[in-house]
């Protein structure tokens, strides 16, 4: 058996959780003032990119938690440690932004018909604070690993809300120059399309990691036919691939080698190659293999026979 392992997450995660810690303050901030902006104005625009961002802060402190729950040793049990917690929190993000898309597009159908007036003067000046707050927290979180999913789902949420504070921004002047007060659910219509396909494209990574789906950007037909290419190599059979969490695909498979391999290179030597394969190609680190002679191979098909009968 051979294994290699990648330790390069530890490092990555601690400066997500700075960026994290920054995002969330301003998030916080914006949002306070805009609520009192919404309740000011009489916006359901604000409002609801004002709901968005109490759901982006609770996704940003529930991005933290997982983030230091992931970084937790693994015990006796929990082999591969704790790191996916931070698909699950991912999961939930997404889960948390379809329910607020589904809540604004109600509230606007229902405000289509008989938009109550806003005022517009007020709504620019506190959806340009969103917007600033926005592109901060934006600047400071997308210089992060953009590969995480779960800082994905903060960047995600931080997006939408930059995208709602701009359709803001555009109600405002259109109800104070125009007095164009269906704007205003038609703007949070809008911001609920914008954040439906978001949440379910990270849903469906969240779905593609827990039912340990090959990553996409691994080809494994590709991948065999390099592991074949390794010295004595002859076949590779039980080959699977999956995704222990952001960034951190792991492989396993069997592979049959030839007797005079295995005499002349050994074990250990077929197996530093086939590591340099995975590293050196595939940018996959954490690999098992079960190296077989091929001698093996007449026991390897009757234990199939055995499991068909």
């Amino acid at each position: 058996m051979g294994h290699g392992h990648g330790h390069g997450h530890a490092a990555g995660r601690a400066a997500d959780r700075r960026r994290l810690r920054w995002a969330l303050s301003v998030t916080v901030t914006v949002l306070v003032v805009e609520l009192f902006g919404a309740w000011v104005t009489g916006s359901l625009a604000l409002l609801a990119d004002a709901g968005h961002m109490a759901t982006d802060a609770g996704a940003v402190v529930l991005a933290l938690g997982a983030s230091y729950v992931a970084a937790l040793p693994g015990g006796r049990r929990s082999t591969f440690g704790y790191h996916r917690i931070e698909v699950i929190a991912a999961g939930l993000n997404g889960l948390i932004l379809l329910v607020v898309c589904g809540y604004i597009a109600v509230s606007g159908l229902q405000r289509l018909s008989d938009p109550p007036p806003v005022e517009g003067l007020p709504l620019v000046g506190f959806a340009l604070i969103g917007l600033a707050a926005n592109a901060v927290s934006l600047a400071i979180l997308s210089r992060g690993d953009r590969g995480s999913l779960n800082l994905r789902g903060a960047i995600n949420e931080v997006m939408a809300d930059l995208l709602g504070s701009v359709l803001a921004v555009l109600v405002g002047l259109l109800v104070w120059l125009g007095g164009w007060y269906v704007a205003d659910p038609i703007a949070s219509l809008v911001i609920a399309a914008m954040i439906l396909p978001r949440a379910f494209v990270l849903i469906r990574d969240v779905a593609r990691v827990l039912l340990e789906i090959a990553p996409a950007e691994l080809d494994l037909d590709d991948v065999r036919h390099h592991l074949l290419h390794a010295p004595g190599v002859v076949e590779v059979h039980d080959l699977h691939a999956w995704t222990i969490t952001s960034g951190m695909a792991s492989l396993s498979a069997h592979v049959t080698v030839t007797d005079d391999a295995l005499a002349t290179r050994g074990v250990g030597e077929i197996l530093d190659a086939l590591d340099e394969c995975m590293t050196t190609h595939f940018a996959v680190e954490h690999t098992t293999f079960q190296v077989e002679p091929v001698s093996h191979r007449a026991h390897e098909d009757l234990g199939a026979l055995h499991e068909q009968r």
